[in-house]
């Protein structure tokens, strides 16, 4: 495999699993409130669902690219709408939920992007 092969294989895998730790981290303050550890337990799961679905579309696209690369694509961009809403509902300022949006779907756009050109750069050129 060419280095640019292992390239485009390896760094849509390595974003995506660093994208979801990173979404996984906000799940931590389920934890902060003055709840039973049993309540702020099944809040923690809960605040986790968007990391499962995220590690399951991964776990998929480690060997379907093609597919893998149009999910978090869409996931990338159909989610951005409604992160920037949220977002400026909070805190009003335009630039700042632009912010969030580079932060946290944007990067999952790329990961699919990078899943496509794997696809299509293996395509020509199989693994072995």
């Amino acid at each position: 495999m060419k280095n640019s092969s292992k390239l485009f294989y390896w760094l849509p895998r390595i974003i995506a699993i660093l994208g979801i730790l990173f979404i996984s981290m906000f799940a931590s303050d389920a934890f902060s409130s003055e709840e039973r550890f049993i309540v702020q337990l099944g809040d923690f799961i809960m605040h986790l669902i968007p990391s499962f679905i995220l590690l399951i579309i991964l776990i998929i696209s480690w060997k379907r690219e093609l597919l893998g690369g149009i999910i978090f694509m869409i996931i990338g961009l159909g989610m951005s709408p409604f992160v920037y809403n949220l977002n400026y509902n909070m805190n009003h300022s335009f630039w700042k939920s632009i912010g969030v949006i580079m932060m946290i779907t944007i990067p999952f756009f790329i990961v699919g992007l990078l899943f496509l050109i794997s696809y299509f750069k293996n395509k020509k050129q199989p693994l072995n």
